[in-house]
C-alpha cells in the first residue's frame, strides 16, 4: 500500500502525520486564500442546483474531506444550493445509474465488472484513495494470515456484494483454490473474529483493524494492495451523461471536494470530531479510533508523492496499468477509457492551479 507493517509504530505514525499536517495546514490556509469558486463565463456565480453524494460507508471519519467541504461552505461557494450525503454500504453502481446518486464513492474492482457484464456508461473521475484500504484481518495468536497461502483451510469472513468481489479476486490473483477455502457470510462487525467464529475477516486496515487492536487484540493484516491487488478505492463514479451534460457541475464538485479534503489533511483531528460531533452523532462513535482512523488514512492512503506532484484525486499513468493489471488478472479485462475519464479533473487544476499548492 504501503500500509502498517510490523515495523511501523504507532508512535512513528502519529510523529508522521502530525509533521505531515502541521506543514499542510501552512500549505492549505495560503492556498485557499487565494483560490476563487467557480464561475459562468460571464462572471456570475454559479448555480448548480443540488447536489448528491452516495457514501461507501456510514459516516464516520472515512469521509473527513467531504465533511469540511460541506461544513467550511466550499460547496455552496461552489454553486451547489443544497447537498445531500448518503450513507452505505449500498449498491453505488446502481444508485448513480438510476439518477439517485449524482455522485458515487467505490473503488475500481467493483466499477468494473459493472461497466463489461452490464454495458453501463460509468466513468471514474477521480480517487480519494491512491492505496486501497481492504485487508484479510487475523489475529497473532489466532488465524495469523500472513500470506495468500496462509487462507488455505481457514474460514473466512466476507460480507455480501461488492466485497465477495474483491475476495474472488484476491483467490483469483493470488491462484488459491475458491474451494480451499470456507467463505463465511457476515455482516460488517469484527467481533466475530475476537469471539473465533472465524479465523479471518475482510476488513479495512484504518478501520476495523483499529477496532480489534483497541479491544486488546494483535491484528494481523494481509494487505489486497501488497498481494496481487494494488486498485484505487474511494473513488469518484459517475454517469457517462453526466460527463458529456453536466461537466461543470462536477467540476464544481472535484473543486469544493479538493478543499474539503486539503482540510482533511491539515486537521485529522478536526475531521474525526466532525465525523463524531456532527455527521455520525447518532452512530456514537469513539472520537479516540476516529482521530487514529483519520490520521491512518491521511498519511497512508492518500497522500503520495505521485498526488505531491499532480494534486489530489489524481489518478498517474503507472497507477492506472498497476489498475487495469489487477483488474485482468481478476478476470476484468478492461481498457483505460472505459473505466477512467480524468479530463474533469485535469481541467479543475488548470483553471485552479492554487489548488496544487
Amino acid at each position: 500500500m504501503p500500509i502498517l507493517s510490523p515495523s511501523f509504530t504507532k508512535k512513528t505514525l502519529r510523529s508522521a502525520v502530525l509533521t505531515v499536517a502541521a506543514a499542510a495546514t501552512v500549505v492549505v490556509m495560503a492556498g485557499c486564500a487565494g483560490s476563487s469558486a467557480p464561475s459562468t463565463d460571464e462572471g456570475e456565480a454559479a448555480d448548480f442546483g443540488d447536489l448528491s453524494i452516495q457514501l461507501s460507508w456510514i459516516k464516520n471519519a472515512e469521509f473527513a474531506g467531504e465533511f469540511f467541504a460541506d461544513s467550511e461552505g466550499y460547496f455552496t461557494d461552489a454553486g451547489f444550493d443544497k447537498v445531500t450525503l448518503t450513507a452505505g454500504p449500498s449498491a453505488t453502481e446502481s444508485l448513480v445509474l438510476a439518477g439517485t446518486a449524482d455522485v458515487g464513492l467505490t473503488n475500481a474492482i467493483s466499477v468494473a465488472p459493472v461497466i463489461l457484464e452490464e454495458d453501463a456508461p460509468l466513468k471514474i473521475i477521480g480517487t480519494t484513495y491512491q492505496k486501497n484500504p481492504f485487508t484479510i484481518l487475523s489475529l497473532a495468536d489466532g488465524g495469523n494470515i500472513t500470506t495468500p497461502a496462509d487462507l488455505v483451510g481457514k474460514k473466512i469472513g466476507v460480507q455480501a456484494g461488492p466485497n465477495e468481489t474483491l475476495f474472488d479476486a484476491l483467490l483469483a490473483v493470488n491462484d488459491i483454490d475458491p474451494a480451499s477455502v470456507t467463505k463465511v457470510p457476515v455482516e460488517y462487525d469484527p467481533s466475530v473474529l475476537t469471539t473465533g467464529e472465524v479465523d479471518g475477516f475482510l476488513a479495512y486496515v484504518t478501520n476495523e483493524s483499529i477496532i480489534v487492536e483497541s479491544e486488546g487484540f494483535t491484528p494481523t493484516n494481509l494487505l489486497f494492495a501488497e498481494n496481487g491487488l494494488p486498485f484505487v478505492a474511494e473513488s469518484f463514479v459517475v454517469t457517462q451523461d453526466s460527463i458529456d451534460n453536466d461537466r461543470e457541475k462536477l467540476k464544481a464538485f472535484l473543486y469544493a471536494e479538493i478543499l474539503g479534503w486539503k482540510d482533511a489533511l491539515a486537521d485529522a483531528a478536526g475531521g474525526a470530531a466532525l465525523a463524531v460531533d456532527t455527521y455520525g452523532k447518532d452512530l456514537e462513535l469513539d472520537l479516540a479510533k476516529e482521530t487514529k482512523q483519520a490520521e491512518a488514512q491521511n498519511e497512508l492512503l492518500i497522500q503520495t508523492d505521485e498526488t505531491e506532484a499532480n494534486g489530489l484525486f489524481t489518478i498517474s499513468d503507472d497507477l492506472i496499468a498497476a489498475n487495469l493489471e489487477t483488474l485482468a488478472a481478476a478476470g476484468y479485462d478492461i481498457t483505460a477509457d472505459q473505466l477512467f475519464d480524468l479530463s474533469l479533473l485535469d481541467e479543475v487544476y488548470e483553471e485552479h492551479p492554487e489548488l496544487l499548492e
